[in-house]
C-alpha cells in the first residue's frame, strides 16, 4: 500500500464550522460501538470532554461559556498579555494540579492493560490518562506541569515556577481568594487559564538562568505541534485497527487530521461526544452520549 501523503504539523487554531445539509452521520448506540469495536485493537482520540467529569470544563460542551484563549503571536510579542496570563494561570493551575481522574480515563487504563487499546492520542495537557494507569500515551497539546524557556529552552517544572511567582506577587492569590472565594470557585479552562479581572499588577518571573521568556510547555492557538509528536500519533492511529474518538468536537484540525488519516486508511472509525462534531460524517459508528458512561460501558463489554 502507498502511504498516505499528509501534512506534519498543520497549525493549531479555532475554525468555525458546521456540518453540512447533506452530510450523512451513522448515529448509533453503545451496542452499535461495540459490535465495530469488538475484536479490534482500538487507539484513542482524546478531548476536553473526557475529563469535564474531573471537574475540568472544556471549551465547546453544551454548557461551555464562551472562551477566547490567547494565541502564540499574542503571548510572544507583547508583555502585557504574557503578564495577563500568567495572573491568571497562576490560579487555574492550582484547581488542575488537584483534579483527579474518572472512570472514564480509568476505562480506558484498563482496555489497553488487557491490549484491547494500543494507545491514547490526547488533546488535553492534564496528564489524567497517565494519572489513572495508561502507558501509552501522547500528549499532543503538552503538558501543564512543564514550563520552558523560550530562549535557552531550559524547561523547570510549574511548581517550582509557582514558588517564583508567589515571591514575586506576595498576596495575589488571596487578594483573588477573598471573601470565602476558594479556587474551585474561579471559572477554569482545560488549559488552566482562570478567569481574573485585575492582572495589571502581577510580576511575570523570567528565566532564571538566562532571563528569557518563560511559556507552558502547552501548544497554544497559532503555534505547530512539534513534527515529531504528530508522527508518533500518525504512527499510533496506523499500528491499531480502529479509532475511538472520545469527548473531542475535532473543532480543530490538530484532532481532526488523525480522524481523516484514519479514514484513509478504512479503519473504522466510533465518536463518542455530546453534540456535533466535525468528523462526524467519517465515523462508522457517532455515539451522542456522556463520555464516562460510554467508556465505563465499553470496557465491561469489550
Amino acid at each position: 500500500m502507498q502511504p498516505v501523503a499528509r501534512p506534519l504539523a498543520p497549525t493549531y487554531q479555532e475554525r468555525r464550522w458546521e456540518l453540512p445539509p447533506d452530510a450523512v452521520v451513522h448515529h448509533g448506540t453503545v451496542d452499535d460501538a461495540v459490535r465495530v469495536l469488538a475484536g479490534r485493537t482500538i487507539t484513542a482520540l482524546t478531548g476536553a470532554g473526557v475529563s469535564t467529569d474531573s471537574g475540568i470544563p472544556d471549551y465547546r460542551g453544551p454548557d461551555s461559556p464562551p472562551r477566547n484563549p490567547m494565541t502564540y503571536e499574542q503571548f510572544v510579542s507583547d508583555e502585557d498579555f504574557r503578564r495577563h496570563y500568567w495572573a491568571r494561570n497562576h490560579v487555574g493551575w492550582q484547581h488542575v494540579r488537584r483534579t483527579h481522574p474518572n472512570a472514564g480515563h480509568r476505562a480506558l487504563a484498563r482496555l489497553e492493560e488487557r491490549g484491547v487499546v494500543h494507545g491514547v492520542i490526547t488533546q488535553n495537557v492534564d496528564l489524567l490518562h497517565e494519572e489513572a494507569g495508561s502507558r501509552n500515551v501522547i500528549d499532543l497539546h503538552g503538558r501543564y506541569d512543564r514550563v520552558v524557556c523560550l530562549q535557552c529552552g531550559r524547561v523547570i517544572s510549574r511548581a517550582h515556577l509557582a514558588e517564583r511567582l508567589d515571591a514575586l506577587n506576595p498576596g495575589f492569590l488571596k487578594s483573588v481568594l477573598q471573601g470565602g472565594t476558594t479556587v474551585a470557585d474561579v471559572e477554569i479552562a482545560p488549559d488552566a487559564d482562570a478567569v481574573v479581572e485585575q492582572t495589571s499588577h502581577f510580576r511575570p518571573a523570567p528565566c532564571e538562568f538566562c532571563g528569557g521568556v518563560l511559556k507552558p510547555e502547552i501548544v497554544y492557538f497559532g503555534e505547530n505541534v512539534p513534527r515529531e509528536r504528530v508522527e508518533r500519533a500518525y504512527a499510533m492511529v496506523d499500528a491499531a485497527d480502529a479509532l475511538l474518538v472520545a469527548g473531542s468536537s475535532l473543532t480543530v484540525m490538530s484532532g481532526l487530521r488523525f480522524v481523516r488519516h484514519a479514514a484513509k486508511r478504512e479503519k473504522p472509525i466510533v465518536i463518542v461526544n455530546r453534540g456535533e462534531t466535525r468528523g462526524d460524517p467519517l465515523a462508522t459508528v457517532k455515539v451522542d452520549a456522556g463520555v464516562t458512561e460510554t467508556l465505563t460501558e465499553l470496557v465491561e463489554r469489550l
